[in-house]
């Protein structure tokens, strides 16, 4: 009944995170553009921590020969997934509309999943759930300011896109949720999730998250960058390894 609870409790801290466009409310622009590329330095850093740290070596301890298919798996249909919404977007890019509802709609999936991914480490070891909460906690927190921009951008009053953005977010809840019922029911659903999972989070980092860092062009802001990437897979690395082993 513990681990419920506290499932349930990290998804919603995590769909809080929607909110973070709020800070685009009262952050300087100025201010907001230079803080952003930290925060995704972070976010991927963080990612790739937990993924290697975590992870993967959980993944191992189940023994099962399927752990590399299931990973490379999370990276491909995470790579069609993107595909799917990027094909979606040019064909609508005249609909403005339309782009923020398809964005809303990909954002659902993607915190759906998120939630199963952290009611699956939950199951493992509370620790594991802990650090891998943290993990998607500083990913969704740029993803989420700039899934803001487009709402607002597309048309939406800042209060509309802030309730909407919170609507897709909850769905990490439900993703949680379903997952943690469905486990009891299927063993070995934790044993392919876990490296799934893994695969997923290398996409998200090395496809969305360090592109975005190479538009980058200030020797300054680079440097700062590399710190806060080094600083994620550091903080990851080092609460892992007071946690979780």
């Amino acid at each position: 009944m513990e681990t419920i609870f506290l499932v349930i409790l990290a998804t919603i801290v995590v769909s809080l995170v929607s909110f973070a466009g709020a800070l685009t409310l009262f952050a300087k622009e100025r201010a907001l553009k230079k803080g952003l590329p930290l925060l995704v330095s972070f976010a991927a850093g963080s990612m790739l921590g937990v993924t290697f740290f975590d992870l993967l070596p959980e993944a191992a301890e189940f023994g099962t020969g399927g752990m590399f298919a299931a990973a490379l798996s999370g990276i491909v249909i995470f790579f069609f997934i993107e595909k799917i919404f990027h094909w979606h977007h040019h064909n609508t890019k005249c609909r403005v509309h339309t782009v923020a509802y398809m964005n809303l709609i990909g954002d659902a999936v993607h915190n759906f999943i998120d939630g199963m991914i952290i009611a699956a480490s939950f199951i493992i070891s509370v620790p594991l759930g802990i650090v891998s909460t943290i993990a998607i906690i500083f990913h969704e927190i740029p993803q989420e300011i700039g899934d803001f921009g487009v709402l607002v951008y597309s048309g939406f009053t800042r209060g509309k896109a802030l309730f909407y953005n919170l609507l897709s977010a909850l769905t990490a809840v439900i993703g949680a949720l379903a997952f943690f019922f469905a486990s009891s029911y299927y063993e070995n659903l934790i044993s392919v999730l876990i490296p799934f999972a893994a695969g997923a989070f290398i996409y998200i980092a090395v496809a969305d998250l360090i592109p975005e860092l190479h538009k980058q062009k200030s020797l300054r802001i680079s440097l700062a960058q590399i710190a806060f990437f080094l600083a994620g897979i550091a903080i990851i690395g080092m609460a892992g390894a007071v946690f979780v082993h």
